[in-house]
């Protein structure tokens, strides 16, 4: 379940390559650079995230059958946390090559 998270940093590194200029403003940089911090750090807590539910959920799964279906929404929940940071990042990108070419240069 967790394969995801890795896919969705790709789509934004794609995304910010094919924006990338010889010559860009700060303004833009910074953008970039706080798309990619926002889409790292959401899918390394959405990793943490899977990684915990996943071993307490396999620990109680095995002395409680019925608790896996609990297991696999909370799951769900956990791997959301990527697609948050996924959205903030597309945003970001979009507003930053919307930035007018004169300001901080």
């Amino acid at each position: 379940m967790a394969g995801i998270i890795g896919v969705y940093g790709m789509v934004v590194s794609v995304i910010i390559t094919d924006s990338v200029d010889a010559v860009m403003s700060l303004y833009q940089s910074s953008f970039h650079l706080a798309a990619g911090l926002a889409v790292g750090l959401s899918g390394l807590a959405a990793g943490f995230a899977v990684g915990i539910v996943g071993d307490a959920g396999v620990r109680g799964t095995s002395q409680q059958p019925r608790l896996y279906i609990g297991m696999v929404l909370i799951l769900i929940f956990a791997e959301v946390l990527g697609l948050y940071g996924l959205i903030v990042a597309l945003l970001m990108t979009s507003k930053a090559n919307q930035a007018p070419r004169s300001l901080c240069i």
